[in-house]
């Protein structure tokens, strides 16, 4: 196939109604941090044997139509000696891999972060593609405070994230592009939403500048919450309505996918928050999840690593995938939780 038709095959495969993407892309440090919660070290055997047990979840690829890998997954084997990534697609699941080498301060910008990673990204993306990987993902994050983020950070950081998908399509490698704006803070759902339209904004004009194809690309972007620090917490119908007029302000129509980040709320809110998206009225793009922490961290409680658990736990990946494919259509409500 072509670039172009690379391209436009994945994003075929990925963007469908009822579907969304598993982001199993914790670094070493984060999956670290979720195993000891649930008493288990992380060791590489481990961490291979969790993120198998995932991708070997039959029924899987009826709900999730794509999964992001860490770099060290992608070259991981299941114990019948197939990539992971061969799993993976034999459940009609797209892989994918995470790019970025992670982030760190920006100088002359207090509090502001960026992310690095873009030196010899398009040989890394030629390897990825060799292990099996057909679309990429990159997160910049923006933290608010009454003076962050700053408008330096978010040209920086737009600049990045537009570089990297521009990359990305060359390779043939579909660009999942997540400006993740944190709910760490005090702020209001109102100080929540403009720094994201600021944001967004942003991000599409560096994006068009670089002649990104929008129709090959999907966007990762934050709910528009308040922040975890004001002890309040927003109603579904809220949430959606400050997000979905963000939205219709600065994301263009011909932007395929929209697939949420859970960005620490919890599984249920997670899934109650994007059924109220899509509870209204017709929108041009679809609306789904690209859950890490919001569909694993049942499956994980679930499997404490102990290998004779592994059907509790695909059971209760299953179920959340599921509840989550009926929130992308409306179709959601509380008391599927029991």
């Amino acid at each position: 196939m072509t670039t172009q038709e690379e391209l436009n095959a994945t994003i075929h495969e990925m963007v469908q109604p009822g579907r969304g993407i598993l982001a199993a892309d914790e670094s070493h440090p984060t999956i670290a941090k979720r195993f000891n919660a649930v008493g288990v070290e992380s060791s590489e055997e481990k961490r291979r044997e969790y993120r198998s047990l995932l991708l070997k979840t039959q029924g899987l690829g009826d709900y999730v139509s794509g999964v992001i890998l860490f770099e060290e997954t992608l070259g991981q084997k299941s114990d019948d000696g197939r990539l992971l990534s061969s799993v993976a697609a034999s459940q009609g699941v797209v892989p994918g891999i995470k790019v970025d080498k992670g982030k760190g301060p920006m100088v002359n910008a207090p509090g502001d972060e960026i992310t690095e990673g873009l030196d010899g990204l398009a040989n890394r993306l030629e390897q990825y593609k060799e292990l099996g990987a057909r679309f990429a993902k990159w997160r910049n994050v923006y933290h608010i405070t009454d003076i962050n983020p700053s408008q330096a950070a978010i040209e920086a950081n737009a600049e990045v994230l537009a570089r990297y998908a521009a990359i990305c399509q060359s390779c043939g490698v579909v660009p999942i592009v997540e400006p993740e704006v944190l709910i760490d803070g005090s702020h209001t759902i109102e100080r929540s939403a403009n720094v994201n339209e600021a944001v967004i904004s942003e991000v599409f004009r560096a994006l068009r500048r670089h002649r990104v194809e929008l129709e090959t690309m999907i966007l990762k972007p934050s709910m528009v919450t308040p922040g975890n620090a004001t002890g309040q917490k927003a109603s579904p119908e809220e949430v959606a309505a400050h997000t979905l007029r963000v939205f219709r302000r600065v994301v263009p129509a011909a932007v395929p996918g929209i697939n949420f980040l859970s960005g620490g709320q919890t599984p249920e809110e997670a899934t109650l928050n994007l059924n109220a998206m899509n509870s209204g009225t017709s929108l041009p793009w679809v609306l789904s999840f690209s859950y890490g922490r919001a569909l694993q961290e049942p499956a994980q409680q679930a499997w404490a690593g102990i290998s004779s658990n592994r059907d509790s736990a695909q059971d209760a990946l299953l179920k959340r995938a599921k509840l989550n494919s009926l929130a992308t259509l409306g179709r959601y409500s509380a008391d599927m939780e029991g």
